[in-house]
């Protein structure tokens, strides 16, 4: 009997790919969900043509992993991630910052970056805004055709992404790929959330 009936025999194949999917996350730093549902199901032995779990089923995965295989270095991990989220928005506040992805939502680990929304007339500002208080920047290549630039630099944790949206889209609700709406928090709610 090929692996994949058995599979689906045995447990919802979607729920095994989201399962593996999780753990590729965590363990290899894969960030792209669907690339790491492609993985797993390879790993698996699974056709090409097999139903993937939803990004929200990954998700819930991810955070089981977390809580199941990290939970006693987790909590603190992410927490100093927050603090030093928390630290660039107070210093970008001009720019009307909000904390969205894996940092905000808890399923962060040691590979992820913070993503910051900043919202301004130009990315070249916020560049310079960063090198005159000798921050280096780097550049990556947005995923959005709404996004401006996203400007990379060093916390005292992780990398950061900061993403450079045009401001009238500060009141736009940003989604996911799969359609959830993306959260988002400003640095006031972050400061309270990390005083819980």
């Amino acid at each position: 009997m090929p692996r994949h009936e058995r599979l689906r025999n045995g447990s919802s194949v979607r729920s095994t790919i989201a399962a593996a999917a999780a753990r590729l996350m965590a363990e290899d730093g894969i960030s792209d969900y669907h690339h790491a549902k492609k993985k797993a199901a390879r790993q698996l032995g699974l056709p090409d043509n097999v139903g993937f779990p939803d990004n929200a089923e990954v998700e819930a995965e991810l955070r089981a992993y977390r809580e199941l295989y990290q939970g006693d270095i987790h909590p603190e991990m992410l927490a100093a991630m927050r603090h030093s989220a928390l630290d660039l928005m107070e210093l970008l506040a001009a720019f009307n910052p909000w904390l969205t992805g894996s940092v905000l939502d808890g399923t962060a680990g040691e590979h992820s970056s913070i993503d910051i929304l900043l919202f301004a007339d130009s990315a070249k500002e916020v560049e310079i805004f960063l090198l005159n208080r000798g921050i280096d920047v780097n550049h990556a290549q947005p995923r959005h055709e709404k996004v401006e630039a996203v400007l990379q630099v060093e916390t005292d944790t992780v990398d950061a992404n900061l993403i450079i949206l045009p401001p009238h889209l500060e009141r736009v609700s940003l989604k996911h790929r799969d359609g959830r709406p993306r959260e988002r928090m400003r640095a006031a709610e972050l400061h309270l959330l990390l005083k819980e």
